[in-house]
Parts: C-alpha cells; sequence; structure tokens
C-alpha cells in the first residue's frame, strides 16, 4: 500500500482486518470487519428504515447493504436488500462490485496528512485481531446503537471494533474520518475570514489547505482527547438508544 492507494487482493486479507470499498464513483466508501471464511461484518442502513439523516444523503446510505434483486438473491446471504443495523455478508455482497481496500492503523502524521481524503487510515493504534472479531460478533448479536452518518455510521463501527474507543462527548463529529474531511472541508470554505490572510489566489490555496489539514488531525482517533476506551459488553442498550449518548453516561459512571 502506498500513499494514493490502499487497495489489497482478496488473498491478502486476515481475520480481523477493517475493510472497505468506494460506492457511487469514489463518492464516500462503506466499511467492515473481515471475519474470515469470506464473510464480513459491517454496520449499514437498509431501505424502508426511518434511521438517517433525513435529507437527500439517505439516498446514499442505503446502497452500503448488500442489494441483491429479490428475485436472485446471493446463495450465501441470502436478500439483504431490506436489512439494517449489523449484518454478517459475504466479501462479494459487502464490495457490492467495487475494489478491496485495507484500512490502515498507528500511521504516522506526514502519511496521514498525505492523503488528503478521510476514511482511509489512522494514527491510532488496533488492538489485536482476537479482540476486534470478538466485539464484531458482539456487535452482530447486540446491534451498534442508531445509524448516523455524522456520529455512528459504518466507519465508525470498524473503527469500535479495531481499537475499541467510542467518542464520549454528544457535540462533535465521531470516529469516522470520511465524516471529519467533509465537515473540515466544508468547515473550511465556509471560513469567510480567510480573504483577509493573503491577497492572492495561491496564498489563499494554501492557508485553505492548511486549515484543512488541521481540522482532519484533530479530529482524529488517534489524537483526539475526548474517547474513551469501552469494554463491548457495556454498549448493549434497549433499541434506539444512541450509542453516543450510551457512552457519555458510561464515562460518567467511571
Amino acid at each position: 500500500m502506498g500513499v494514493l492507494s490502499n487497495k489489497i487482493d482478496k488473498e491478502e486479507l486476515k481475520p480481523g482486518d477493517h475493510i472497505y470499498s468506494w460506492r457511487h464513483a469514489y463518492i464516500y466508501a462503506h466499511h467492515g470487519i473481515y471475519v474470515g471464511d469470506g464473510k464480513v461484518i459491517h454496520f449499514t442502513r437498509g431501505a424502508g428504515q426511518e434511521i438517517g439523516t433525513g435529507t437527500v444523503l439517505d439516498r446514499i446510505i442505503f446502497s452500503s447493504s448488500p442489494s441483491h434483486p429479490s428475485d436472485s438473491p446471493c446463495p450465501r446471504c441470502g436478500d439483504q436488500s431490506r436489512e439494517d443495523g449489523v449484518i454478517s455478508s459475504c466479501l462479494e455482497c459487502f464490495l457490492s462490485d467495487g475494489n478491496l481496500y485495507l484500512f490502515e492503523y498507528g500511521v504516522n502524521p506526514a502519511l496521514f496528512l498525505a492523503k488528503a481524503r478521510g476514511g482511509t487510515c489512522t494514527l491510532a493504534s488496533s488492538d489485536p485481531p482476537e479482540d476486534v472479531l470478538h466485539r464484531a460478533s458482539f456487535l452482530l448479536q447486540n446491534g451498534f446503537g442508531i445509524y448516523n452518518i455524522f456520529k455512528n455510521n459504518c466507519e465508525d463501527f470498524a473503527i469500535y471494533c479495531k481499537t475499541g474507543l467510542l467518542v464520549f462527548t454528544s457535540i462533535s463529529v465521531g470516529r469516522s474520518g470520511q465524516a471529519a474531511s467533509y465537515l473540515a472541508a466544508v468547515s473550511t470554505i465556509a471560513s469567510s475570514p480567510l480573504r483577509f490572510l493573503t491577497t492572492s489566489i495561491s496564498g489563499l490555496s494554501v492557508v485553505s489547505f492548511g486549515m484543512y489539514c488541521a481540522s482532519r488531525l484533530i479530529s482524529d482517533i488517534g489524537v483526539r482527547r475526548d474517547v474513551s476506551k469501552i469494554p463491548v459488553e457495556r454498549l448493549v442498550a434497549p433499541t434506539g438508544l444512541d450509542v453516543t449518548q450510551n457512552t457519555t453516561e458510561m464515562t460518567k459512571e467511571d
């Protein structure tokens, strides 16, 4: 793997790997945990559910679910086109005709910033594969709260399985590098005071890119201070309870 791509071959996969595949011409990526035997556990929003952003972005979220026509379902997975929450799918259904990529952990800040697109790597270290697989299997049986594109999405799920870290504040973005990069870009564009910092187009571009990089870096799970390591068994909660809210209460108890 290099700066430009984290693409790997299926033969390189190991149980406990955090993998992803780009959707809709690289608009966003869908993430999951490879558990072996050609299976992936991932967090998704299926069609027909009232969970999400309530905006046009929900149309994009739908495609995170495996989508075989109901009259010709996958022989291994069955018809999963209307399922939501934490599900198990075969690798082919997870990829949905896309390429396979490996999410990197424990990268240095220079490499993190060189990969200008969020959602491909983190400074945080991964836990041992057995811990990752335990969390993924437990959440497959017990769920991972309500899907939220900015605070609790498929990348948040995979990062939690790999690290055990949850954000305990309710005002910030979740663990997802994708969400952080999108919000960083919007924030940079909307920062009108930038025009007073330089009078040249090239200077404005440098300042804007610097702000974007800084925003991405401070939002990364590996450098944030509003995170806490939470045992997966403590995430069990009544249906409909937001995992972030639950984490806040658990942190107070500790």
